[in-house]
Formats: structure tokens, C-alpha cells, sequence
């Protein structure tokens, strides 16, 4: 009785999570849901189709993330509530417990789930820099990305980024414990990203839905900015999008919320956007790639922990 209990209480907790952080933005959600009333709308369904297709996108790098075939409609339905984890929670911490615990559920130890998890990580990450490297080298005019960061925050930032390599180093170095498991851990990534890359359906499946996630993404924050007539090509909206997720992949706020507008905005007037039209650009596309999904896929969170798929 106890272990139904607080399998219920976890079935709940999502939408208690949605309702605090729906309250602590409403203003945001209130501005934004006024933008879209001004937008046309083929844009903004073409923008709801894009973030669809996300969530396929990202299932489709999960299996390829794992040799073994995973459950197709279970794999989706993970990747819809893991959206919503990853709003809930500090960013990409939501999402990756989600998916942890399904690949331990489907029946991979522990060990070899956490190395897809990190395979599927490297693989977006390799993808989302090469399509930023590609706009940038294809317009190298179009964006300043300085702005996107403070000034005289560069240097400071690389000093922390070095002074946390050496911790680490001296850390790894000096307790032996901790270094058998993290040389176990990469023995057994390496072995997993090896077995994935001799077939070649895994290893198309890995890569190619690295790159479609964070074009989907960037395309549907061109189709909101065409519905609300942001002066700015969509190439440069597209890159001006990969130049700010980037450049806020640092900054571990839940979903990115808070964090990805401002620098939204910043990228889209660096780009040659008015402010005012930036700014209700990033709103609309902000309520429906974030909140219209949220509630539904809590819902879909909450009865995935209920069925025991995760």
C-alpha cells in the first residue's frame, strides 16, 4: 500500500511542478498568448508541426543511441513526457532521468543505459555546433555573437570552465575509487558507441536525428517569426536560434526558461530584428514549443510512471 502511494504521488507531482511554474511566469504567458493572436496562423501550425516532429526526431536518436530495438510507441510516448521533465527540472537533467529509467525498465543494465544517455548527448551536441559552424561559415555576417554574452565575460568564463577541468583532473587523479568508476564508465561507452557504429541503420538513426532535433527547433522559430513578420531571413533566424541555445547551455535553469529568451531576443536584434517584433517572435514560439506541450505531457509523464514504462 505504501509503494502505491507514492507511485500516485509521483503520478501527481508533474502537474503540481506544471501549476508553480506557470504561476512564477505568467506574465510571459500572458504576453505570449496575445502575440499568437496576432500571428497568421499556417505559420504557426507550421510551427506546431515542426516541434512535433521533435519529439520523432528525438526518439529516432534514442534508438539509434542503443543496439537492441527498443518499444517504438512506448520510445515516443517517453520522449513527450521527457519535454516536459526537462521544463521542470534544471535543464537536461529532466529528460535524461526519464530516459534512464526507461532504458533500465526495457531491460539494459544500468551501466550501458547511462552510456547511451551520454552517446545521445555527445551526438546533439556534435550536430547542433556542426549546423551553427555551417550558418556561420555560409553567413559570416549575419550574426554578432558577442552579444550574446556579457562584456568581459569571456575570459572569466573560460577561467572557470579550466579551473573546473583541473579540479576535476586533480579529483580523478587523487581518489582511485572514483577513477576505476569513471575509466569503467568510459570503457563501457566506448564499447557501446562501437557496437552502434557497426551497424549502419543505428548509426544513421544516431546522427541523422541529431541533426533534424535542432533544425526541427530552429525551423519553428523561423515559421513563428514569418507568422509575425520578423524582418530577418530565415537562415539568419535559424542561425541566430543554434548561436543563443548554445551560447544558454551553460546556464542550468529548468527547460532553459528565462535563460533561452533573453537570449533569444538578443540573437534576433544581432541578427537585424526590431526589438519589439524579437521580442513577441520569441513569446509566441516560447508558448508553443513550452507551455501549450507542458501540461499534456505531465499528463503523459505521470501515466507512464502509473503503467511502469518508466
Amino acid at each position: 500500500m505504501r509503494h502505491i502511494r507514492v507511485r500516485q504521488i509521483l503520478c501527481l507531482l508533474p502537474l503540481l511542478l506544471v501549476a508553480v511554474v506557470a504561476v512564477q511566469h505568467r506574465s510571459v504567458l500572458v504576453a505570449g498568448f496575445g502575440q499568437l493572436r496576432a500571428a497568421e496562423w499556417p505559420w504557426l501550425v507550421a510551427a506546431a508541426g515542426a516541434t512535433c516532429l521533435t519529439w520523432v526526431a528525438a526518439a529516432v536518436t534514442r534508438q539509434g543511441a542503443v543496439v537492441e530495438r527498443l518499444p517504438a510507441r512506448r520510445l515516443l510516448a517517453t520522449q513527450f513526457a521527457a519535454g516536459a521533465a526537462n521544463h521542470l527540472l534544471p535543464t537536461g537533467l529532466g529528460a535524461g532521468a526519464v530516459n534512464l529509467r526507461f532504458l533500465t525498465v526495457c531491460g539494459l543494465p544500468l551501466a550501458r543505459s547511462s552510456a547511451a544517455l551520454a552517446l545521445f548527448l555527445l551526438a546533439e551536441s556534435i550536430a547542433r555546433l556542426t549546423l551553427l559552424t555551417g550558418l556561420l561559415i555560409a553567413f559570416p555576417d549575419a550574426l554578432r555573437l558577442g552579444t550574446l554574452l556579457p562584456a568581459g565575460a569571456v575570459v572569466p568564463l573560460l577561467l572557470i570552465l579550466g579551473a573546473v577541468l583541473c579540479a576535476a583532473v586533480v579529483v580523478l587523479v587523487l581518489v582511485r575509487r572514483l577513477r576505476t568508476a569513471v575509466l569503467s564508465f568510459l570503457r563501457t561507452a566506448l564499447s557501446e558507441a562501437r557496437s552502434v557504429h557497426t551497424r549502419p541503420a543505428r548509426a544513421l538513426a544516431l546522427w541523422g536525428g541529431s541533426l533534424a532535433f535542432p533544425a526541427l527547433q530552429a525551423a519553428g522559430l523561423v515559421a513563428v517569426g514569418q507568422a509575425l513578420n520578423l524582418p530577418v531571413p530565415p537562415a539568419q533566424m535559424a542561425l541566430a536560434y543554434l548561436a543563443a541555445t548554445v551560447a544558454v547551455a551553460l546556464v542550468p535553469t529548468p527547460g532553459g526558461i528565462g535563460s533561452v529568451e533573453a537570449a533569444l531576443i538578443v540573437a534576433l536584434v544581432a541578427a537585424g530584428g526590431p526589438v519589439a517584433v524579437a521580442t513577441a517572435v520569441v513569446l509566441a514560439y516560447r508558448i508553443i514549443t513550452v507551455w501549450i506541450p507542458i501540461i499534456p505531457g505531465a499528463l503523459t509523464l505521470g501515466a507512464l510512471v502509473r503503467l511502469r514504462v518508466i
